[in-house]
Formats: C-alpha cells, sequence, structure tokens
C-alpha cells in the first residue's frame, strides 16, 4: 500500500462514519485505512466493523491519547505516505493526491497538511507557529493582522504551497522516511501539540513542513474536546507547559506560567463581576467562570497531571450545549483567552 490513513477516534461515531465515507468515495489510489478507537462507548468500533470491514481497527480499552493512539497504527502502516486524519474531517476530491503528489515530487518535505474548511467552505486557520512568549501571551489573531508574513492565517490567500513553522494537526501527510528520520509522535502529549512539538522535530533535522493549499478538506474543529470542554482546555495548558519544558529554558517556562496565571486571575475577577452585574442570567458567562475557576484551581494544586482528560478534575458534567460558544480555536486549539 501506498498510503495508510490513520484515524484516532474517540465518541464520535457519526463523524466518523461520515469520515470513513468521504475515504472510501474519494481516494482512487491504492490505500489501507487504520481505525484506532480510544475505548468509545457509542458504538464506534461496532460500526466500523459493520460498515467498513476492509479497515483495520485497533481497540484500546481506554482513551490512550492521540500521540499514543497514532503512534500504535503508525508502528503497523505499510504505506509509504502516512495520513494522520481526525474523524471530524471529511476529505474533498483528490485532497490527498494533490499533497502526495507534491510530496513525491519534493522530498525533503516531511509533512503536508491541506487548506481545513469549515461547513459552509470557509477558511480555516490551518497553519501554526512554534510556541513562543508572543505567540502564547499575545493575541493570535491580532498577531496574524499586524505580521502576516511571521503568522499567516486564513486572512491571508494564498494559492501555492509553502513553508511553515507548524501545521493544524486535523489532517497532514507524513512522509515515512522522515518518521523513521525523527521517531513517532512524543506520547508525553495525551492531547494538543503533539503535531507542532512534531513539526518543531521533523525542521530541526532538515526536513520541510509544508502547507498546500490545493488540498481541501472540511474540518469540523475538536468534536472529541468538546465533550468535555473544562477537562480539555486544562489538558490543553498541561500540553503547553510540556511544550516549553521541552524546548524552552527555565527563565521563559516561569514567566509563561506566572504570567497566564495573573491573566487567569484577571479574568477570574472580571468574570465575577459580569456575573453579579448579570444576576448570573447568562449562560456563556457562568460557562467562562466555571472554565476559569476550573484553571486556577489546577494552578494553585500544583498542576497536578490527573486533572484533565487524563484522569480526575472538573468537568465531567459538561455537556455539549452547555459548552456552546466558548470553543475559539481551529483544530484541536485554543486560540485565544482562557
Amino acid at each position: 500500500m501506498n498510503i495508510s490513513i490513520i484515524i484516532v477516534n474517540w465518541n464520535t461515531k457519526d463523524m466518523l462514519v461520515n469520515c470513513l465515507e468521504s475515504i472510501y468515495r474519494t481516494q482512487k489510489s491504492a490505500f489501507e485505512v487504520w481505525v484506532v478507537d480510544n475505548g468509545s462507548a457509542d458504538g464506534s468500533a461496532e460500526a466500523v466493523k459493520v460498515m467498513f470491514p476492509r479497515a483495520r481497527l485497533i481497540e484500546n480499552k481506554e482513551n490512550l491519547g492521540f500521540a499514543k493512539a497514532n503512534n500504535q497504527a503508525l508502528k503497523l502502516a505499510s504505506g509509504s505516505y502516512l495520513v494522520l486524519l481526525n474523524s471530524d474531517c471529511v476529505l474533498g476530491p483528490g485532497s490527498l493526491d494533490t499533497m502526495i503528489k507534491f510530496m513525491s515530487g519534493h522530498i525533503d518535505v516531511a509533512i503536508c497538511s491541506p487548506q481545513l474548511l469549515n461547513e459552509d467552505s470557509t477558511r480555516q486557520n490551518s497553519i501554526a507557529n512554534i510556541p513562543t512568549l508572543s505567540t502564547e501571551l499575545l493575541n493570535k489573531s491580532l498577531l496574524r493582522r499586524l505580521f502576516p508574513g511571521k503568522y499567516p492565517g486564513k486572512g491571508k490567500t494564498i494559492d501555492e504551497p509553502f513553508q511553515v513553522e507548524s501545521v493544524i494537526g486535523a489532517c497532514m501527510v507524513v512522509r515515512k522516511e522522515a518518521i523513521e528520520d525523527c521517531g513517532l509522535l512524543d506520547e508525553d502529549y495525551f492531547l494538543f501539540f503533539e503535531e507542532t512539538d512534531w513539526c518543531k522535530r521533523v525542521r530541526e533535522k532538515g526536513w520541510k513542513v509544508v502547507f498546500h493549499p490545493g488540498g481541501e478538506v472540511c474540518h469540523l474543529q475538536g468534536a472529541s474536546a468538546k465533550k468535555s470542554l473544562i477537562r480539555a482546555r486544562i489538558e490543553y495548558w498541561k500540553s503547553r507547559y510540556v511544550f516549553f519544558r521541552k524546548h524552552r529554558g527555565i527563565a521563559a517556562r516561569f514567566f509563561l506560567r506566572s504570567a497566564l496565571f495573573l491573566r487567569l486571575a484577571i479574568n477570574f475577577f472580571a468574570n465575577i463581576f459580569y456575573n453579579i452585574m448579570t444576576l448570573f442570567l447568562s449562560g456563556r458567562a457562568r460557562e467562562k467562570l466555571k472554565l476559569n475557576s476550573a484553571l486556577i484551581a489546577w494552578h494553585v494544586l500544583g498542576c497536578p497531571k490527573s486533572w484533565g482528560l487524563t484522569g480526575a478534575g472538573p468537568g465531567k458534567g459538561l455537556t455539549e450545549g452547555s459548552e456552546k460558544g466558548l470553543t475559539d480555536g481551529p483544530g484541536k486549539r485554543f486560540e485565544g483567552g482562557v
């Protein structure tokens, strides 16, 4: 097989079915599909067995996280090009072939990612920068407007493939030789930042990371994370701190934590004031206060690893309806605020 498509799933059965249908409908080149189910309780694995018997299924008893689950399939996949695809994605006609054709003519490209689209075909941010104090403490949307060359985003019209620092990992084609050279995804990341870490490592080895606007993929944005927003947000902060621990100095890590905690405290008191002024009648304001309170509590307790999606902590009771309007980032990213 020349192409191996890997999908990690956690309780997104309907989206997973749509994703798989789009693969078998649009992909013409030889390919294999691996589905790694992270202990779903919604019948996802059973649906794959019945509806897509050609797909190779790995059933985990629990949620092992995005990096570890992908690595399970990466070790077994036979393709020269390995496609990491979120279950909340729908492939457009020729999207993978466009990227793979480009990569076959540019042997120094390790990772290629497409233009991600909303359901109405408007563009999502598909390019990411390697995190710095500036990207994590300043408003990313403002940085993209002020410095579009350094921080390219969906507002910039891009007609040709070009090199980037990192990409949003909802859909990424990875060359097998690059994985053999640079290693698998870092399993210290449960969710968030694992693709950013990967892009940084392959570039440090001399490979290129490329955004290709010719490939288009519809992306429904963070479906698994939305199922428990507070725990997902804590997981995001955990992974951000892991990235800085691995790739930035002690001074930068200390400054980041201090500045972010100060911003949390300011937002917390502002949220309390706003809720009092509105008599706690705004559901969105109440949920923001819960989110802010959880993040402050997590910091005060020393940022325990057991909180977040990997274990205990607040947020289990949130429903998708109560989270509406609180997700504000592309892919698996939270782009601003807390």
